[in-house]
């Protein structure tokens, strides 16, 4: 469980019930009511729900609900781990030959790492096994922006759908000028679609999006270790090389102790 999205999403709810309900020094829970309406909620929900079906298939729209929570999944890739295992492939590649990777494979859970591990096995020329993995690589990316356009779009709609809503109130409310007393309630009302645009962008939406979006730049860069360590072992490089060269993707203080202190970033 990713504690972080947890957290963020309930704080800002917690956040916008305090700003509702604190007043005078106290809470009054009874004013929640008037800042919820249904026909507000239905024109800019279903507005920008619907407006984003439009712009995919429905297999997309429902994958993209779908992922929303991915965002509470913690991030199961850990790089310093993967090259770890990569320099223990690389050791037994070095001591028994190539075509022993096949049986230490058997281990390994990842089927993009086992995918290349077996291309090599079977004895497939460098440069293909190359194209091939980077092929997987950018469908996957491919998959992965899919699902963050999806959470952009819906983040787009929100607003512009609550601006119709406030529109639309605000006519009602011009058409309706005769009696005094309705016209703060009905502007109040009006501008109640606003807020939900808002709360459904900057709530939901585009906190969605960066995330995935930030799980999508981890998974590039772990895959793109994987492809170059398994390169490496199939051109028959030293496994001190290898480390070496894997240890570049990460930061310094993500790398043993000792060498976060010679560099200066962090």
């Amino acid at each position: 469980m990713d504690l972080a999205s947890l957290l963020g999403l309930v704080i800002a709810f917690v956040l916008c019930i305090f700003g509702i309900t604190f007043k005078d020094g106290g809470f009054d829970f009874s004013v929640i009511s008037s800042f919820l309406d249904v026909p507000s909620a239905l024109i800019t929900f279903g507005g920008a729900f619907s407006a984003t079906l439009v712009m995919n298939s429905f297999k997309t729209f429902t994958g993209g609900l779908k992922s929303f929570t991915m965002i509470f999944k913690a991030a199961q890739l850990n790089p310093a781990e993967i090259i770890q295992k990569i320099i223990d492939l690389s050791n037994v590649a070095r001591k028994e030959g190539l075509l022993s990777l096949e049986e230490a494979a058997s281990d390994i859970n990842d089927d993009f790492l086992k995918k290349g591990i077996m291309l090599i096995v079977d004895g497939t020329d460098p440069e293909l096994v190359h194209a091939i993995m980077e092929t997987e690589l950018d469908c996957i990316g491919a998959r992965h922006k899919e699902k963050i356009k999806f959470w952009q779009d819906l983040g787009a709609m929100g607003p512009a759908w609550g601006m119709i809503g406030t529109l639309i109130g605000l006519v009602n409310m011009l058409n309706n000028m005769e009696d005094a007393s309705s016209i703060g309630p009905a502007m109040a009302v009006a501008l109640l679609t606003t807020m939900y645009g808002s709360m459904l962008s900057n709530w939901i939406c585009t906190p969605t999006s960066t995330k995935l979006a930030f799980y999508d730049g981890q998974e590039q860069t772990v895959k793109t270790i994987m492809i170059e360590g398994l390169l490496s072992i199939q051109a028959g490089e030293n496994p001190r090389v290898i480390e070496e060269k894997l240890k570049s993707f990460l930061a310094p203080s993500e790398r043993p102790a000792g060498e976060a202190a010679e560099g200066g970033e962090q």
